[in-house]
């Protein structure tokens, strides 16, 4: 008797066993699918994007910054680091009806570490459509220097 009651406890013939879970996941997928449909849902991303490659003498930085002005950037240079930030503004069409909506406007701000040392006073920038490009001159302790071999 004991081993009975101990078997069927708790009683899943016929059943699943994760049902119960099943169903909280199916409620909160209405709820947040419902959520999307009216509002926008914040998403946390890396913007600008950049590339950063390194010549025998400058770092070459290259950001996306497309719909973004020359007038709203603002770039610094501290040590080994480059800060890039501005404003991104999108004019939003007061009739249209957005069926989606991913360009993000607003303030960023994007900081990277270079490898090496940097001129601070030797930093080109470009603005290219939409593509920013920092010539960045690396410190002449930082450049490699060439040896000479003695015979």
């Amino acid at each position: 008797m004991i081993t009975r009651r101990f078997l069927d406890f708790p009683d899943f013939a016929g059943r699943n066993p994760f049902e119960e879970m099943d169903r909280v996941r199916r409620y909160l997928d209405q709820v947040i699918g419902q959520a999307d449909a009216g509002y926008r849902i914040p998403r946390a991303g890396v913007f600008p994007l950049v590339n950063l490659t390194e010549s025998k003498e400058n770092y070459i930085l290259r950001a996306e910054l497309p719909g973004v002005k020359a007038d709203d950037l603002d770039i610094q240079a501290t040590g080994r680091n480059i800060t890039i930030s501005g404003q991104r503004t999108i004019e939003p069409d007061p009739n249209a009806r957005y069926h989606r909506r991913e360009r993000e406007a607003g303030r960023f701000s994007r900081a990277l570490t270079l490898p090496g040392e940097i001129d601070r006073d030797k930093i080109d920038a470009r603005l290219t459509n939409g593509v920013l490009t920092l010539t960045i001159a690396k410190s002449e302790k930082a450049r490699p220097k060439q040896i000479q071999i003695r015979a």
